[in-house]
């Protein structure tokens, strides 16, 4: 069974993607932007750590609406605008992620959005209630 989510209280999605897609005990998040749930603004002002933690901050929320939560994520992609910016977001995301490791794959790349610093992916596991 997929179930398509759009979450209440996380950015919209901007173009036509779900922001999870719940696939049985496995929760997809689509990549999350630096941006404010509440005014739908970019914070593109922001450092890449703090724009690291706004972005987990949207995925945590988005889990914990599909029944998951950070410390269920087995994997996360990362994309930096800058690779010089490696260090301060895995300062940023090691804080947030504490001693919970997912697996991580990391890279410099192009940014849909001005401003944009990192965009964070993920997949969760979270069996449904039997």
């Amino acid at each position: 069974m997929l179930e398509r989510l759009q979450v209440a209280g996380a950015p919209k999605a901007q173009g036509p993607y779900s922001s999870a897609v719940r696939a049985g005990d496995f929760v997809f998040v689509s990549g999350q932007g630096p941006v404010d749930a509440a005014s739908g603004k970019m914070q593109a002002e922001a450092s890449v750590q703090e724009q690291t933690r706004l972005v987990l901050h949207n995925v945590r929320t988005i889990l914990r609406a599909c029944g998951a939560d950070l410390e269920d994520v087995v994997k996360c992609s990362v994309f930096l605008s800058d690779a010089k910016d490696f260090s301060a977001m895995n300062e940023a995301y090691a804080e947030v992620f504490g001693s919970h490791k997912p697996t991580r794959t990391t890279v410099a790349a192009g940014m849909v959005a001005e401003g944009m610093k990192v965009e964070i992916d993920c997949v969760a596991y979270r069996p449904l209630p039997a």
